[in-house]
């Protein structure tokens, strides 16, 4: 095994839910892709905006992810928006059925990167932030983003 395959290289991460929503609890997800798909993400080439998970048929997929398509496919490139299926667990499918079902929460992409050679998706589950939530997130990043200024200006 060489010093590559263990590690993970990050090709997005979903800023706006971590702003929208307060992730619980995240989970590795793996992806059915086609095969440009593959190619445009790993281009970078893909939007997380509205983008959920749903539980469908005792399966997890994925809805609103746009990958855009591939400059260089043929006839054969993929759709832009179709839904995608995650790969997991049958026993964390039952444990998010439950937690989804129960209490409220919603299912959100919230990384997506490569590991092994394998795309792979992280899905949190988040609670949404009412409209004072976020305004104390604001204010904690401005305060951190101060604090970092006169800490870089003292040096």
């Amino acid at each position: 095994m060489s010093a590559d395959e263990g590690a993970t290289r990050l090709l997005a991460r979903n800023r706006r839910a971590f702003f929208d929503f307060t992730v619980e609890e995240s989970l590795e997800c793996g992806i059915v892709l086609q095969g440009t798909e593959v190619k445009s993400l790993r281009g970078g080439k893909f939007s997380f905006s509205d983008s959920y998970a749903r539980i469908r048929d005792n399966e997890l997929w994925l809805i609103g992810l746009h990958i855009a398509e591939y400059s260089h496919g043929n006839i054969h490139n993929h759709e832009p928006l179709r839904d995608r299926k995650l790969l997991i667990h049958r026993q964390e499918l039952k444990r998010l059925r439950r937690k989804v079902d129960e209490r409220g929460f919603t299912l959100i992409p919230l990384r997506l990167y490569l590991r092994q050679g394998r795309i792979k998706l992280e899905v949190g589950v988040c609670r949404g932030k009412k409209s004072y939530d976020k305004r104390e997130s604001i204010k904690q990043r401005d305060q951190k983003r101060e604090a970092d200024r006169e800490i870089r200006g003292r040096f």
